[in-house]
């Protein structure tokens, strides 16, 4: 029997969130219901508001969580009611070319739940990437619910998107190693996390630029050596001066706009990396002369998801957490209400907060 909890949607574009009453269905086979217990406000649940991710409006927002399984259906093994879980976004198929591969950390046929929770007039909601946790409960797909240790869920949920986004985008994807030398180009939740995940590497300078000094103040509190606001000097010449006048092994850029990004990409060492995490607008392009493209060398990535494989990097970096050795905790600004939300968009917009978190 479907149960009433409340819920944050967006009505339609660009029109302020409501909390609505939501019906959310017994699990079917390979789904789970979780209680949330708390979920951070991202940009991208801001994207899903404008219309910048689709139209398929009413969307029930709220995507990085973290709470307790309360039940299952059938065949779900993977999680047990009362497993405290991480969720994601992208649960893995096992059976596409890239998992076949040994790749499952790019699966090409992720998945969500079969069945749509709704509002009481029987109107189909659409959860932020296929999760909807700015709710009391959730169903999602069994697969997108990773088990952890039990730890504060306004930090545990943060790692279900832009913690996990910026760590692996300096880990998995950029491939930061000891002694490398990285620019993070954008100091919001998601290149702040880049910063953290190029230190936790083992990176030897760390080069962070950002156009908001209380962004900088931040990176460098989670282990950048250098800032270079881009407002006050030219950044591809500021970073090529604190590596010897070569460029950054790895170039993270978490902005997702053509002119950061062409910034990245001059900015690196020859044969050096760039990687792409922050995301572009559908209008955005890119114009780059192709005899520098190839006369340069190395590497151009895009970062999925920091190209996280959740049942293996989760676990991992909780254990991190509680050992005193990965600082999540800087990352909650604040902790709010569900009818916080709106606000908490406000606030992201100026640039005044990491991450917002409901609390449920």
């Amino acid at each position: 029997m479907a149960q009433q909890v409340r819920g944050v949607i967006a009505p339609g574009k660009g029109q302020p969130v409501r909390i609505e009453t939501i019906l959310v269905p017994d699990p079917g086979p390979g789904e789970a219901v979780v209680r949330v217990q708390a979920c951070g406000v991202c940009h991208t649940d801001l994207h899903y508001r404008e219309g910048g991710i689709n139209d398929e409006f009413p969307f029930l927002l709220g995507h990085e969580a973290a709470g307790v399984v309360e039940t299952v259906g059938d065949g779900v093994t993977e999680v047990a009611p009362g497993d405290f879980v991480i969720l994601n976004w992208r649960a893995v198929c096992g059976q596409c070319r890239a998992c076949l591969r040994g790749r499952p950390w790019y699966c090409f046929d992720t998945h969500n739940a079969a069945q749509k929770m709704t509002l009481e007039d029987g109107t189909e909601l659409s959860p932020a990437l296929g999760i909807g946790a700015f709710a009391d409960k959730t169903l999602v797909a069994a697969g997108q619910c990773t088990k952890v240790d039990a730890v504060r869920p306004e930090v545990a949920g943060l790692l279900g998107c832009g913690v996990m986004a910026g760590i692996g985008a300096a880990i998995n994807t950029g491939g930061v190693g000891r002694g490398d030398s990285v620019a993070v180009i954008g100091c919001g939740g998601v290149g702040a996390a880049s910063v953290l995940g190029a230190r936790l590497a083992g990176a030897a300078t760390i080069i962070a630029v950002d156009l908001d000094e209380r962004k900088l103040t931040t990176a460098s509190a989670l282990g950048a050596t250098h800032t270079v606001n881009g407002g006050d000097r030219d950044v591809v010449e500021a970073v090529r001066e604190l590596t010897g006048g070569f460029g950054a092994d790895v170039v993270i850029e978490a902005v997702g706009r053509p002119e950061t990004y062409e910034q990245a990409f001059y900015a690196r060492d020859l044969a050096g990396t760039v990687v792409l995490v922050g995301v572009p607008t559908p209008e955005m392009k890119l114009e780059l002369p192709l005899l520098d493209v190839f006369g340069r060398g190395g590497s151009l990535k895009s970062s999925w998801y920091g190209d996280c494989l959740p049942s293996r990097d989760f676990p991992m970096l909780i254990d991190l957490y509680s050992q005193g050795r990965l600082d999540l905790d800087a990352f909650v600004s604040e902790t709010i209400e569900l009818d916080g939300v709106e606000a908490a968009f406000e606030k992201m917009h100026h640039g005044d907060v990491l991450r917002s978190v409901v609390m449920l």
